[in-house]
């Protein structure tokens, strides 16, 4: 018996596997982990077709692939989707898909007429393709795990974010939301942080244009931290801080989950009067984003590095991304 439980545990091995997205993400989950990342071999066709093989036996075994669908976006959602149908096709035991950011997720619901929910489908082709588990950071909107009928572990980078901002020790602090979709983020960090609350109201007139309307709160003689889970353009935290700069706020800064960057992002970001612009490197920067003096990277690969040897360990992963449940830090 005592035999074949050691058998059973053996051929249950963890292996980690990287997409083109974010090796390097992928590489510092597996140096805390003590693994090496799997042999897996991926190119493209001539006409552009990925070309995906994985290059060592996972039949039996626990795979975690890291890829967030970044930047290429459809070519890393394929990379994504041909790992799992090759993995599952390969007789893994467990598929789960480590995806720090997940993209499309800002169409999850019917906001017009004859609109996608881009989050509903791209949720869809995950799991048909073979993911028996999934793992991201921060997903854009919470609802987006019931779009799922496998278990979703959404982990949350606020605790991270607060013991950065705490380190500062800044006075008469202010967590300010961007938006009022993002209210119970900026709430949860002003909490861990004993700070006031404020919020951006802003009209959204079209995808990545948005008008500020009016400051809820008081930020007059604050130094105030914008919160967000997504920098894109930047034009929505690049807005709100010259209206807080306009309300008398002392200085401010910026936190994001995810670094997209995209468009102008970067020049709106030297051109406002944000003194820094905070993100995790769930995705990588591109290269005028290295070259900005504003822009510091935070890590989440010790989180998700925690989280993955839960998942293989089956213990609990609730408690990484509870933070109510943590030592406040006031």
């Amino acid at each position: 018996m005592q035999a074949r439980d050691a058998m059973q545990e053996k051929e249950f091995q963890l292996k980690i596997f990287s997409g083109t997205a974010n090796p390097k993400l992928a590489e510092e989950i597996a140096g805390f982990l003590g693994e090496n990342l799997g042999k897996i071999s991926i190119s493209r066709f001539s006409d552009g077709e990925v070309n995906l093989e994985i290059q060592e036996s996972v039949r039996g075994h626990d795979l975690f692939f890291i890829q967030p669908t970044c930047d290429p976006t459809n070519e890393t959602l394929m990379e994504l989707l041909l790992f799992l149908d090759a993995a599952k096709r390969a007789s893994a035991k467990r598929i789960t898909a480590v995806i720090p950011y997940y993209g499309y997720a800002r169409q999850d619901r019917k906001s017009a007429p004859r609109t996608p929910i881009s989050a509903k489908l791209v949720a869809d082709l995950i799991t048909v393709a073979g993911a028996n588990r999934i793992l991201a950071v921060d997903l854009h909107a919470a609802q987006i795990q019931g779009f799922f009928n496998i278990q979703l572990d959404n982990l949350s980078a606020k605790l991270l974010i607060a013991e950065d901002i705490a380190e500062k020790k800044l006075p008469n602090l202010c967590i300010v939301s961007p938006d009022i979709g993002g209210i119970r983020r900026a709430r949860d960090l002003s909490k861990l942080l004993g700070a006031k609350l404020a919020v951006v109201d802003k009209l959204r007139t079209e995808p990545n244009k948005s008008q500020v309307m009016n400051i809820i709160g008081k930020v007059d003689g604050k130094h105030c931290v914008l919160v967000d889970d997504i920098i894109d353009t930047a034009g929505t935290m690049c807005a709100a801080a010259k209206e807080l700069k306009k309300k008398r706020a002392l200085s401010v800064r910026a936190y994001a989950s995810h670094a997209i960057l995209s468009g102008k992002a970067i020049k709106r970001i030297e051109e406002s009067p944000l003194k820094e612009v905070v993100v995790s490197d769930s995705t990588p920067l591109n290269g005028k984003a290295k070259k900005c003096k504003k822009i510091r990277v935070f890590s989440v690969a010790e989180l998700l590095s925690k989280a993955i040897n839960n998942i293989h360990t089956s213990q609990s992963v609730s408690e990484l991304f509870e933070a109510d449940k943590q030592v406040k830090l006031v």
